[in-house]
C-alpha cells in the first residue's frame, strides 16, 4: 500500500503541475490535487485514479472554452477557472474519504458511491461551463422565472443536458475501465458493470440539481455596490466587500459543491444497492 500512495503521489504531483501550467490551478489547488489524488490513486487503485483525471481534464477543457464570451458572467461565480484548495477538496474530498474507508473495507457500493460523487462534480461542472453559453435566459429552478446569465440556481436546457453529458463520460469511462480489469485478472467479460452509466446519470443530475436548489435558496449571494453586480463572494473581484443580499454565510459555493457530491454518492450507491 505504501508503494501504491508513493506512486498516487508522484502522478497527483505531475497532474497537479500540469494543472497549473496550463493555467487550470492555483499553487494551493495544486496542493489539493495532490492530496485528493495520492488517496484515490493510492488507495482505492488506478480506476478510481483514472476516473477523478476524466473529471480533472475534462471540466479543466471546458473552463478555457470559449472564455472570452464567458468573462462578462465569470464575475458572478465565486472564484476564476483556476481551482484553488477549496476547490480541489470541495470536488475530491469525498472521493478521498471514500478510497480511504474502501481501503479498509473494500465494499463495492464504495466504489459505486465514488461513481456518483464523481459525475455529480462532472456534471455540475459542465452544467456551469456550458450552461452560461447558452442563448436562451435561465430561468430559476424554484420559480421558474427567468433570470440573468451566471445567477446561482438559474437552470436553462443546454445547461441540463449538458450535465447529463457530463454523468454519462463518468459512468461510460466506469464501466469501460472496470471491464478491462476484470479482463486483465482473468475473470473474463463482466455483465456486473452495465449499470454505471445509470447510476452516474441518476446520482449525477440528483447532486446538480441539489447544487442548483441551494445555489438558489440558502447558499450566501452577495452584492457588490461598486460594480453593480451580484456574486458568490463576500468580496468581489474588484477588491470591494460585498453585502450580503440572501441565503447564509457560512453556505459558500464550496460546501454547496461539496454537499451535492454527497447526495449524488448517496443517490447512486443506493441504486446499486437496490439492483443488487
Amino acid at each position: 500500500m505504501i508503494g501504491q500512495l508513493i506512486v498516487g503521489g508522484l502522478l497527483s504531483a505531475l497532474m497537479g503541475g500540469l494543472g497549473y501550467w496550463r493555467q487550470s490551478l492555483t499553487i494551493s489547488g495544486v496542493v489539493g490535487a495532490i492530496l485528493v489524488g495520492t488517496l484515490i490513486f493510492g488507495l482505492g487503485g488506478w480506476v478510481w485514479g483514472l476516473l477523478l483525471i476524466t473529471f480533472f481534464v475534462s471540466s479543466s477543457w471546458l473552463s478555457h472554452y470559449r472564455q472570452a464570451d464567458k468573462q462578462a458572467v465569470a464575475e458572478k461565480f465565486a472564484k476564476g477557472s483556476r481551482r484553488d484548495l477549496g476547490q480541489a477538496l470541495a470536488n475530491g474530498g469525498l472521493g478521498a474519504i471514500l478510497a480511504v474507508v474502501y481501503a479498509r473495507y473494500p465494499e463495492p457500493l464504495l466504489f459505486a458511491a465514488f461513481v456518483g460523487a464523481m459525475s455529480t462534480v462532472n456534471a455540475d461542472t459542465w452544467a456551469t461551463e456550458v450552461g452560461v453559453l447558452s442563448r436562451v435566459p435561465p430561468r430559476l429552478i424554484t420559480t421558474g422565472r427567468p433570470v440573468p446569465p451566471g445567477t446561482s440556481g438559474g437552470v436553462t436546457r443546454l445547461g441540463m443536458w449538458a450535465s447529463v453529458a457530463g454523468a454519462l463520460l463518468i459512468g461510460a469511462m466506469a464501466t469501460a475501465l472496470m471491464q478491462v480489469q476484470s479482463l486483465f485478472s482473468g475473470q473474463g467479460w463482466s455483465s456486473e458493470v452495465i449499470s454505471y452509466p445509470f447510476l452516474a446519470i441518476i446520482g449525477g443530475l440528483s447532486g446538480s440539481l441539489l447544487d442548483s436548489l441551494l445555489g438558489a435558496t440558502v447558499q450566501g449571494i452577495y452584492f457588490c455596490r461598486q460594480c453593480d453586480k451580484e456574486t458568490e463572494s463576500p468580496v468581489h473581484r474588484c477588491g470591494q466587500r460585498t453585502q450580503l443580499v440572501r441565503g447564509q454565510r457560512w453556505l459558500n459555493n464550496d460546501l454547496v459543491n461539496f454537499l451535492a457530491s454527497l447526495l449524488g454518492a448517496l443517490i447512486s450507491a443506493s441504486v446499486a444497492w437496490v439492483l443488487g
